[in-house]
């Protein structure tokens, strides 16, 4: 695989390796096990994980052989669907590189087990990784104390520069989540951290307490992710602790698992967006897809009928001027399309959790200008080429086709108007009485919406076409 790059305006060949390849090439020689493992141990976890998909099964089980507990684990954490493969194991391996895993990492993997083998397997690991397990079970997946780790350095206040290096060797064993130092009293308090630069270059002498930030962030394990994630992202520190009710730190959350949480919230979000009960996985089962799906659809079928049953009152104006039918779908289209839009800005304006009544009041006041403007603009054009269509395509009179097109464009502003103002205000409702605000998803809009633009488009049509200019069939 080759790629080219300028240099100096000449065109330079830069090779790049396929490790892919290496890793496949490598595992299909007949060189001994040592050597093997010499080999494989060159490569990154990650390049590993990524040559599984083109290795046979045989050959995967081969490497278990040949590979410790401890770097499977590591390879194990890089894999998207590392069940799939952990089943390869055998019972002895599975409980060997589940006691090496990240505790955070084993308790996801043990989720996607079946239920008797997670027990079993639960049983099986050392008592400290099965409490911690246990722990991180404990938590709702909505809480932020789900997601942490138990990867970090944790040394008392008051003792010495000296005492404090020799905790930290002791430790690193252990966690090598080294980066910060986080420093606890003696009833497990949190009281601040300590960077390991500055714990490197100060003085033997020096006190503890001067390289101490007391201000370091935290958030509580009992938090709900999307009330702290905004907090999260303000801070470019490598991990944030995360305490109990009393205080005290029980661990820690990295930046890997920010940018993970982060990427979660919005792959739900969108999910909810497009009416799903949560994110669906491509390997998910037909069933558990439709479960998610489902529920929404039988809302929606719901509200569709109800708008269905609103165009049936408007039956005697379809008869009298039977042209209007035509371009319901205009009018319909573009109210859930505006609407749509509305709720994207406003859900991702709600992230942040400092916003006062005064600037929902704007955004609201906001988006109806953009609507507005917006309707004016695609009213007047709506205006112009529909008269023009009903007049020289259809064989009517100017006064009709233009008066035909005007009540169109009129509806298109009221529609487009309406639709920005609920597609604000309902995400903003939502949020105010605790309801997820990605809930009022883009079909919830689009069908209230329609129902809006239905109202909107007959009821001009009967009191504007009909009843003052009199241009029923």
């Amino acid at each position: 695989m080759e790629k080219m790059r300028e240099n100096d305006g000449k065109d330079t060949a830069v090779q790049v390796r396929d490790y892919q390849t290496e890793l496949e090439q490598i595992m299909r020689s007949n060189v001994s096990p040592r050597v093997l493992k010499d080999r494989i141990s060159d490569y990154h976890e990650n390049d590993i994980a990524s040559s599984f998909e083109v290795l046979t099964r045989d050959e995967r089980e081969r490497l278990y052989r040949i590979l410790d507990a401890e770097q499977l684990s590591d390879i194990f954490e890089y894999l998207d669907n590392a069940e799939i493969y952990f089943e390869e194991l055998n019972a002895r391996k599975k409980v060997e590189v589940l006691s090496c895993m990240e505790v955070d990492q084993a308790a996801a993997l043990l989720k996607r087990l079946d239920k008797p083998e997670r027990n079993m397997l639960i049983d099986l690991i050392d008592n400290e990784s099965k409490r911690d397990i246990a722990m991180l079970e404990s938590f709702d997946e909505d809480e932020i104390g789900s997601r942490m780790s138990m990867n970090f350095i944790e040394i008392k206040a008051g003792i010495s520069i000296r005492e404090a290096m020799r905790e930290l060797i002791d430790q690193a064993a252990e966690n090598d989540n080294i980066s910060t130092l986080y420093v606890t009293d003696d009833n497990h308090t949190f009281c601040g951290a300590i960077d390991l630069k500055d714990l490197i270059i100060a003085r033997e002498g020096s006190k503890l307490d001067d390289i101490i930030m007391e201000s370091y962030p935290y958030v509580y394990a009992r938090e709900m992710i999307e009330d702290c994630i905004e907090r999260m992202k303000d801070y470019s520190e490598d991990s944030i602790p995360v305490l109990d009710e009393n205080n005290k730190i029980i661990g820690v959350i990295t930046s890997q698992d920010i940018i993970q949480v982060v990427d979660d919230e919005m792959g739900d979000d969108y999910a909810k967006l497009a009416g799903l009960a949560s994110e669906e996985e491509l390997n998910e089962p037909i069933r558990q897809s439709v479960h998610k799906r489902l529920p929404w659809l039988i809302i929606l079928l719901g509200l569709g009928l109800v708008v269905s049953s609103v165009v049936g009152l408007f039956e005697g104006v379809v008869a009298q001027l039977t042209i209007v039918i035509c371009f319901q779908s205009l009018i319909l289209d573009m109210a859930g399309n505006v609407g749509t839009q509305s709720l994207a800005v406003t859900i991702r304006v709600l992230m942040d959790e400092n916003l006062d009544g005064k600037q929902k009041l704007g955004l609201v006041f906001k988006e109806a200008r953009v609507g507005m403007c917006n309707g004016m603009i695609l009213g007047i054009l709506s205006f112009i080429c529909i008269g023009a269509y009903v007049v020289f395509a259809k064989g009517m009179t100017p006064f009709f086709g233009f008066s035909v097109s005007a009540c169109i464009g009129v509806a298109l502003l009221l529609a487009m108007i309406i639709s920005s103002i609920s597609g604000t205000v309902i995400p903003i409702l939502f949020k105010k009485f605790g309801v997820d605000p990605a809930v009022a998803s883009g079909p919830l809009i689009t069908t209230v919406n329609d129902l809006v633009a239905v109202v909107s488009y007959y009821g001009l049509t009967w009191i504007f076409l009909i009843e003052m200019l009199h241009l029923a069939d």
